[in-house]
């Protein structure tokens, strides 16, 4: 116990930063509410970006959920988590991409008036956010992998918008096809960014330590004295 009271070992992990935990049960409650609320409009304006950024607003709320269970633990297992995390920002941006081509088969036109509305809620949401998250956005692979989630949010939130204002002025829902497009092009290169970091992580976690010099014990020099 001495020794570690004047420094001579490290606690195995950091300590978890109250206020970080703090902002990801704010950041999950509002990723939560705002799913259910762009769902439903989503599937009520026939808008193809309303319903991935729901579904995107849905895993996000899960990976604060997770981020949470982990915040205590190993940063090995903190590391591994955000490479699920990866791969899961990676399935969506697949869903997202194959949604879009189903509706682009289906030829609806979205009502642009409610995407304009729903995608301006949806933005200052994640904007209030991120602005908590602002601080924490350089740390590990799992703070990393949060930061980037809101950070997209954000931009398709805009990317929402912009397609409603296309909708609006041209008739067509090739603008809502082309936003959520963007939208899994965009989960597919966080997903690469997130689990290319969390493998870094690990790798450096399991490095082995550098061997310590082999002491020659007492008895054997003693011995090749005589």
């Amino acid at each position: 116990m001495a020794d570690c009271c004047s420094g001579g070992c490290s606690p195995s992990k950091p300590p978890v930063d109250p206020r970080y935990r703090r902002v990801l049960w704010i950041a999950l409650w509002v990723n939560a509410l705002m799913f259910g609320v762009e769902l439903a409009a989503g599937w009520a304006a026939g808008s193809v970006s309303l319903l991935a950024d729901a579904v995107d607003f849905l895993g996000d709320a899960a990976n604060y959920g997770i981020s949470l269970f982990v915040l205590a633990l190993a940063p090995i297992w903190r590391s591994r988590t955000a490479l699920v995390k990866g791969a899961t920002m990676g399935g969506y941006g697949i869903f997202v991409l194959g949604t879009a081509l189903w509706h682009l088969q289906l030829g609806v036109v979205p009502k642009a008036e409610t995407m304009g509305v729903v995608g301006f809620l949806a933005l200052l949401a994640n904007c209030s956010v991120g602005a908590l998250l602002w601080a924490y956005r350089n740390g590990d692979a799992n703070m990393r992998s949060v930061w980037l989630c809101t950070r997209n949010d954000a931009i398709s939130n805009v990317a929402v918008m912009l397609a409603a204002l296309g909708v609006f002025g041209t008739g067509s829902g090739l603008p809502d096809l082309l936003v959520a497009t963007i939208m899994g092009l965009l989960g597919l290169s966080s997903a690469y960014s997130v689990m290319t970091h969390a493998r870094r992580e690990m790798r450096e976690g399991q490095a082995p330590a550098p061997a310590a010099p082999a002491s020659v014990p007492a008895a054997t020099v003693e011995l090749k004295r005589r």
